[in-house]
């Protein structure tokens, strides 16, 4: 495949430099992005994804100047172009580049860049065996649904999860677990799946989203929005992680202490199995 970008609708080759020093998102992390991926040659799940991208322009004030149709045509054109069937498409819309103040220039138009990779599917192995996760403080601002490019909280995380040989670091903000730092969470207990809810202290997650509002109703699970804390977690007998590259992988491990003898459940392998099904079928894989 060929590996493209996208600058403001201009199909460009990676290597190409297209950002200016004073852009805004390279100096402030003034904007916001969304990751779709590709199955078959298709986006899947694209409208919720940039659903979700227009919500966060707005949160953070940056005027949409392309369409919801345009955007979608670019996402096509780069999947046509570069020859890809299976990968992810990232998506960046900046403030625009200004001379470097802190409040909003005038006149500036947005810059919007994109970018195509592959990536293969989730490793079997993770999917069947299950991951380990840690537990660590949240320290993120307090807009966490918007979907903006302030991630350093969320490198550092990883990096510490990396570090402890883990997959994943789930956050914990006043006593309540709130989400990991490239994934949403869930437990089950007593065959209840409990996750934090969509407040501005989590990332309302397009997986997520899926998972509540389809998969759980078409699969008769019970699912509660609701906070809860480090002992409940560490007193649940499934715990799965969800997101766009990760899809629903299970956890067998927190902090070191097994989840279930370490043994992935029943609740998060029938998720598993229909999340799996909704990609076959909506990108016509075999």
């Amino acid at each position: 495949m060929r590996e493209l970008g996208l600058i403001n609708g201009r199909l460009v080759d990676m290597n190409e430099n297209v950002v200016t020093m004073e852009d805004r998102g390279h100096q402030f992390g003034d904007g916001v992005y969304e990751v779709t991926k590709v199955y078959n040659g298709k986006c899947f799940a694209l409208r919720p994804h940039l659903d979700r991208l227009y919500q966060s322009l707005r949160a953070i004030r940056i005027p949409a100047t392309y369409t919801f149709e345009e955007l979608v045509q670019f996402h096509e054109a780069l999947i046509k172009e570069s020859g890809i069937t299976e990968g992810s498409i990232y998506l960046q819309i900046t403030r625009g580049a200004a001379p470097r103040v802190h409040p909003f220039p005038e006149q500036v138009v947005p810059c919007l860049t994109m970018s195509i990779r592959p990536s293969g599917p989730v490793k079997q192995e993770l999917r069947d065996n299950g991951v380990k996760i840690i537990l660590i403080p949240d320290e993120r601002w307090l807009r966490c649904d918007i979907k903006s490019l302030n991630l350093l909280s969320n490198v550092l995380g990883k990096q510490q999860a990396k570090e402890a040989g883990c997959y994943e670091a789930v956050m914990v903000r006043d006593g309540s677990v709130t989400e990991g730092t490239s994934s949403n969470f869930f437990v089950v207990k007593d065959g209840v799946i409990w996750t934090h809810p969509a407040t501005n202290l989590i990332l309302k997650g397009v997986t997520r989203t899926i998972l509540l509002e389809r998969l759980a109703k078409e699969l008769d699970l019970t699912i509660l929005e609701k906070a809860f804390d480090v002992s409940f977690v560490k007193g649940a007998s499934e715990a799965f992680l969800s997101g766009t590259s990760t899809e629903i992988m299970p956890v067998i491990s927190i902090d070191g202490k097994l989840v279930n003898d370490g043994v992935v459940g029943p609740i998060t392998r029938k998720l598993q199995a229909a999340y799996t099904q909704l990609i076959d079928e909506e990108c016509g894989r075999n």
